[in-house]
Order: C-alpha cells, then sequence, then structure tokens
C-alpha cells in the first residue's frame, strides 16, 4: 500500500514583496500544484493523498478562493484526498470547513476528518487513519494524545496525521502551541505519522515525518525545504514505512547573503550566479540579495544595469537589500564636464561626503544618483 503525504497548501497566500504579476503567477501555482500532486500518487499507484493541514491560508476566503482545490481534486476521481485543519485553517463555527459542507463544495473523492476519531482508510489493507483536528489557531494540549488508546481492528495499519509542533526537536519555542509528542509514533502503535505545518521536509523519526509545503513560499539560506511530497509505502503494520520525496515545486526560492562588490567581474558573477539556478527558466526563480560594497562609477552603470534592470526583469522577483555604495573621487567629476551646474553640485555633494558628518550619508546617495542620471542621460543623446 502507498499513500502521498503533503501539507500547508495554505491556498490564497499573499506575498507583500512582489508585484501583482508575481503574486498572480504564485498564487497559482499553489493551485497548479495540487495537479502535480494527483499525477504523482497516479504515477506511484498511491490511493490516497493525505494533506496534513494548512489547506488554506485564511478562516475567511473567498468562495471563488475555498472552492478552487476543490474543483482541482475533483479532477481524480481515481484518487482519494484526506483533509484535516491546520492552525491556519482551524474547524471553527462558520469557519471553511463548515462552508464547504454547507456550500456542497467537497467532492465524493475528498474526505474532510473534522473529528478526532478512527477513520478506515483502505479496507483492502486493513488501513486505518487516526486524525488529529485542530478547533482553534492555537492548543497547549497535544491532540494526537487520544491515538494511544484510540482502538482499530486486529492488525491494522495504523497511521495518523496531525498539524502541530513536535517537542524536543530544536523547536521548543514554536512547540508551547499544538505540542505533539516526539514518539507519538511508537506509544499510539502508528506505522506512520504524517505531519503538517513544518514547511520543509523533516524527518523526525523512521514515523514520524514533516512532508513540508509544496510549493516553497519563502526565502531560505543554503536551500529552505519544501517543493516536495513525499511517498509513503508500507509492508505491514510493524515493518518501517518506505519513503521516497518527489519534487512537486516550481519556483525556486534562493537568498545571497553578504554579496560584496567591488569590480565589473563581482557584478557580471552575481548575475551568472543567480541565473544559474534555473538557466532555462529564469521566470520561475525568486531571489534576495543582501549586497554592499564599494563601485566606480562606471561599475555602479553596470550594476543598476545587470542586476537591478535586466537581472529583475528576467526572475519572477528579485528582493534587494543594501546597495553597492559609489567610491567616487575628484577625478571622476571630469566625467560631468570641466566646468556647469552638474558638476558643480556634483563638486559640493563630494565635498560634503569627505567632510563626514550627519548628512555624508544622504551626500553620498545623491552623489550616487546624480552620476547615474548623468550616464543615462549621455547615452540617450545622439
Amino acid at each position: 500500500m502507498k499513500i502521498v503525504h503533503t501539507s500547508d497548501w495554505q491556498i490564497g497566500r499573499t506575498f507583500s514583496f512582489v508585484d501583482d504579476d508575481a503574486l498572480g503567477a504564485l498564487q497559482a501555482e499553489r493551485l497548479n500544484v495540487i495537479e502535480r500532486i494527483g499525477m504523482l500518487a497516479r504515477a506511484q499507484g498511491a490511493a490516497h493523498v493525505l494533506v496534513a493541514g494548512d489547506v488554506y491560508e485564511h478562516e475567511t476566503p473567498s468562495g471563488h478562493t475555498l472552492r478552487q482545490p476543490m474543483e482541482r481534486m475533483r479532477q481524480f476521481a481515481d484518487i482519494s484526498w484526506h483533509l484535516i485543519p491546520g492552525n491556519h485553517d482551524a474547524h471553527t463555527p462558520q469557519g471553511v470547513w463548515t462552508r464547504l459542507q454547507r456550500d456542497n463544495a467537497v467532492p465524493a473523492n475528498v474526505k474532510l476528518h473534522l473529528a478526532s476519531a478512527p477513520v478506515e482508510l483502505d479496507s483492502a489493507h486493513n488501513a486505518w487513519l487516526l486524525p488529529a483536528v485542530l478547533q482553534r489557531r492555537h492548543t497547549l494540549s497535544d491532540l494526537t494524545a487520544y491515538m494511544d488508546d484510540a482502538p482499530t481492528p486486529e492488525g491494522a495499519l495504523r497511521i495518523g496525521v496531525a498539524h502541530g509542533s513536535v517537542v524536543g526537536f530544536g523547536n521548543e519555542g514554536e512547540a508551547q502551541n499544538n505540542p505533539i509528542a516526539i514518539d507519538r509514533a511508537a506509544r499510539a502503535g502508528l506505522a506512520y505519522l504524517a505531519l503538517g505545518d513544518w514547511h520543509g521536509f523533516n524527518r523526525i523519526n523512521d514515523r514520524t515525518v514533516y512532508a513540508g509545503t509544496p510549493e516553497v513560499d519563502r526565502f531560505g539560506t543554503g536551500g529552505n525545504g519544501g517543493g516536495e511530497c513525499v511517498v509513503v509505502a508500507f509492508d505491514g503494520p510493524t515493518a518501517p514505512p518506505r519513503l521516497s520525496t518527489h519534487r512537486t515545486g516550481r519556483f525556486t526560492w534562493c537568498k545571497f547573503e553578504n554579496v560584496v562588490l567591488t569590480s565589473s567581474a563581482d557584478i557580471h558573477a552575481l548575475e551568472s550566479r543567480v541565473r544559474a539556478i534555473a538557466p532555462e527558466q529564469p521566470h520561475t526563480i525568486l531571489a534576495w540579495l543582501e549586497v554592499s560594497g564599494m563601485l566606480g562609477v562606471e561599475d555602479l552603470a553596470l550594476y543598476e544595469s545587470l542586476i537591478d534592470h535586466r537581472l529583475r526583469s528576467a526572475l519572477a522577483c528579485l528582493r534587494l537589500s543594501g546597495a553597492p555604495s559609489l567610491a567616487a573621487g575628484a577625478d571622476d567629476l571630469d566625467m560631468l564636464g570641466t566646468s556647469g551646474p552638474v558638476r558643480a553640485a556634483a563638486a559640493a555633494l563630494l565635498e560634503q561626503v569627505n567632510a563626514g558628518g550627519a548628512e555624508a550619508s544622504v551626500a553620498q546617495e545623491a552623489l550616487q544618483r546624480l552620476f547615474l542620471l548623468w550616464g543615462e542621460v549621455r547615452r540617450a543623446t545622439p
């Protein structure tokens, strides 16, 4: 028997730092990934998909947003989709799950598990699902505790599904809310405990696993996980499950910290490094660059052209923190001519920069913009 384990779809999520075009693409992909999950289940011969909470980002999505994931799952009538509430979409009165039931919007192949009690999952394999159901955003009690004594038939394959924070693997701050015992699988005789809330794949032990979000939704350093689903194969109720992770995400999020630029070579290398993430699909890259350094006038213009203009236009999103500063001296003033108001303004700004003090940084930025604008005018003049 096989299942697909996923979580944290967070349909309707917004991303405040992207423009409208990128926002639309990111939100659409959180729906499109449902189809990739369904195709994965078919390809792997998994009859069931477990979604371990946070199907929705908010407790009060619009009716359109509410129905969209249901319609994507409806397309896979041969797959049973099993959903539980998470902390973002807890089973509250008049919440998303009540609305779905009231509007008769749940397809026959989608099962909403809204009570903490064993449910038969697959009669052919004597498999039973033990869901833990959040009825509020945060709780201080371990909702998986009931699984220890939850009755199932003799020899049953017991599979738990929950949304929360496992206590004792370095996340003590988060585990204060919606805690889950790290040894719950062993204490409850579970063949597998499918978890949601952690957005990257995390194997706590042989039988306790976070699948992570199937479409990455945040920046990280060195790879933050996510963008995957887990296929779980069972050989029996006591045998350790066999896990395999499968890429489902389309977008790649990368953060580059402490990027110091001092030359044109550094600028070209940075552009190449970012594009190398997905050389044939740069429009699937979201990059966050933390930039500093000192550049001459020509190199600063190159930075603005290659990074702030060309690379930004190529990527789904380019987020810049910091910027290289202009390293200008008296000799650079000759670029502005030997006299005239522009040169005079630049000379005054450079003098203020060299003098230091509270206004030096403002003068530095103004001088930088002046040189860049002068360069643009010069290039635009026939």
